[in-house]
């Protein structure tokens, strides 16, 4: 389950970087049917009874004190350890008198003296009620619209670290078509609850249906779900802030720290896996090898109150989910990104419902200390606003990549608003990084968009950002094996954010505030009100105007850099030994890898790019030459290239 989240996005990427080094493997993936789904209940919804119906919407989290007060059809149970009451006092009263915070940048958190005294109670109601000692046996015994409360305490979760992973008997439910190869399926999670997951929610009961083989081309609808029996499933943690439950994936969670990398023991810590309507809220998850928290084929979900450290890949993974909401979370310390939504519902331009729709949400979290922020290969129709990213290597960046399993090629759709982008010059390839990259990232960048289509980047501050503010690249079709030329890159706006300021008014420039590779053909993107900002075309080849063909003038000096990137990331691949080491990028051949120096400083400069080895030079003017001709362009640029060997 590896991905190279832009490998590239790069003109020669196509004919350096092979397609399998360039993704994570994902089952052949589905979106789930929109609508609210009654078979949670039972039968006809009847609104006098417990539960509701699962999906349709984002799920409301029930409140705490509900859990003390359990009806017929809305069991609760309730996971403890035995020091998890002197745990709760603890935790209450450090957030009365010192307080807390959800994420670094907000303010500090009080409980009034009221609120501290209901919540011992409600935490001593629940001690009383206390069974399980580990959260998966608890999980498995719940059902449609259940409950489980974790009380304040380390969950190492026993039984489940100790099931084998990658198991040889649970190889007969891996996929066997060619797009999703040897990943699991929903079946071999059912089987195999515990192979890849120290804790699996399983929404739905095994269909005799087998998904078809191969995979259609329409993604809308799960053909193989079976009736809910997890759905409107809730875990949350009982303290009085997310630091007090801790669920760890570390071999040794005692020993490690919270806050650096652990040598983890499953992929995933927790997958909720088509568990509409479900539910996590007010705990911390650690040091997967993969995902902290992973929700797939979801309709409704909600992650609130959630930090999520030092994981190998995400933060969060919610793949190819719908109608979700992922609010007040830290994310800090992931190889790949601190969020992603990927593979995420076709609710944009390419959608099949009668209207647009924005399918997913994050806001009021902060992602830093990341190889990237926010990622989303396929992260169609996502709203992200009201964020702080920093400290990362790239801010947010959303791309087309076709891979084995990820519907929705190619991006489109998404909003970016109303966020801070600053200070995303953090190097986690450079030796004894704290983190360990699992892509390859242009460092020192605000956002970058590799091939999307129709996103709009509006109301955003950006500052600080060493590189570049703001990059958009397109992704050759070929690259992700299609056929279509230039579908990607097209209908991407820019417009009202304030760049090199910071929220003091301070100046605090970009190296460059927006940066375009100009692939030759690419339609109607724009940059406008910006205010007074550095482009890279200058202007007039960097349109205001939304309404324009880019002819491709500089694209062709884009060559050394993007080249020389595909080139170093293809060996970087080659080179790296294993999950735990760190690739080796040469930064000589690929400056991405290398920290920019700070705008204003001595050492500041234009980038300059670096020779290309003879080889890639001859392959980059051959693929200019082909792209020239598809696009029929007669630019004196495209001309160079023509009638060239």
């Amino acid at each position: 389950m590896r991905r190279i989240t832009l490998a590239l996005a790069v003109l020669v990427g196509a004919m350096l970087v092979p397609p399998s080094a360039l993704s994570h493997v994902e089952r052949n993936s589905y979106w789930p049917d929109p609508g609210a789904d009654r078979s949670s209940l039972g039968g006809r919804w009847d609104p006098t009874r417990a539960g509701r119906p699962a999906g349709g919407k984002v799920p409301k989290a029930r409140s705490l004190a509900s859990a003390v007060r359990s009806k017929p059809g809305n069991r609760v149970r309730v996971v403890c350890k035995r020091s998890s009451l002197r745990s709760a006092y603890s935790s209450i009263r450090r957030a009365r008198k010192r307080g807390f915070r959800y994420r670094p940048t907000e303010p500090l958190r009080k409980l009034s003296a009221r609120q501290a005294r209901r919540l011992k109670r409600i935490n001593r109601a629940l001690f009383k009620r206390c069974h399980y000692r580990n959260i998966q046996r608890a999980v498995l015994r719940s059902r449609n619209n259940g409950r489980v409360v974790v009380m304040p305490g380390l969950y190492t979760e026993g039984p489940s670290r100790a099931k084998p992973t990658n198991d040889p008997k649970c190889a007969q439910y891996k996929e066997k078509s060619d797009k999703g190869q040897g990943a699991a399926s929903y079946r071999y999670q059912v089987k195999c609850p515990n192979d890849q997951s120290l804790i699996l929610v399983p929404g739905r009961v095994l269909s005799s249906t087998p998904p078809p083989d191969p995979p259609p081309e329409n993604r809308h609808g799960i053909p193989d779900a079976g009736r809910c029996i997890r759905c409107n499933l809730q875990i949350e943690g009982s303290g009085a802030s997310p630091d007090d439950v801790r669920i760890d994936g570390a071999k040794d969670p005692r020993r490690s720290q919270l806050r650096k990398q652990g040598e983890p023991v499953k992929d995933v810590v927790l997958k909720a896996d088509r568990a509409d309507g479900f539910v996590i809220r007010n705990m911390t998850v650690a040091h997967a090898r993969e995902h902290g928290v992973y929700v797939h084929e979801a309709d409704g979900y909600l992650i609130d109150n959630m930090k999520l450290f030092y994981s190998g890949e995400y933060g969060t993974l919610t793949f190819a989910s719908d109608h979700g909401l992922t609010s007040d979370c830290e994310a800090a310390g992931q190889g790949d990104s601190g969020v992603y939504p990927g593979g995420a519902v076709d609710t944009g331009e390419q959608r099949v419902e009668p209207q647009p729709r924005l399918n997913q949400a994050i806001t009021r979290c902060d992602v830093h200390h990341n190889t990237l922020g926010y990622s989303g290969t396929m992260g169609n129709a996502t709203h992200v606003y009201g964020n702080n990213f920093y400290d990362n290597g790239t801010g947010i960046t959303t791309d087309s990549f076709y891979a084995g399993g990820h519907p929705g090629y190619p991006q489109d759709s998404a909003v970016f608003e109303n966020n801070n982008i600053y200070s995303n010059n953090f190097n986690s390839y450079q030796k004894g990084s704290d983190v360990i990259p699992r892509v390859p990232i242009p460092v020192g960048t605000g956002i970058l968009i590799a091939g999307g289509n129709n996103n709009e980047v509006r109301g955003n501050h950006i500052w600080d950002n060493w590189r570049r503010g703001g990059m958009l690249m397109a992704v050759p079709d070929a690259a992700s094996g299609n056929a279509g030329i230039g579908s990607t890159s097209n209908r991407n706006r820019f417009h009202d954010n304030v760049m090199g300021v910071d929220r003091s008014g301070a100046k605090q420039p970009n190296g460059v505030d927006f940066w375009w590779d100009q692939y030759p053909g690419n339609t109607d993107n724009c940059w406008f009100s910006n205010g007074n900002v550095t482009t890279d075309p200058p202007p007039p080849f960097m349109p205001s105007e939304c309404k324009n063909t880019s002819p491709g003038v500089f694209y062709p000096t884009r060559g050394p850099e993007l080249g020389g990137c595909a080139a170093a990331i293809e060996l970087g691949s080659e080179t790296r030994t294993g999950s735990g080491s760190n690739p080796e990028y040469d930064e000589n051949q690929c400056d991405w890898f290398r920290t920019p120096p700070k705008p204003g400083s001595s050492s500041s400069g234009p980038s300059l790019p670096v020779a290309l080895p003879q080889a890639s030079v001859a392959d980059f003017g051959r693929v200019v030459r082909d792209m020239c001709n598809l696009a029929g362009s007669t630019t004196l640029s495209c001309e160079a290239f023509r009638g060239r060997p």
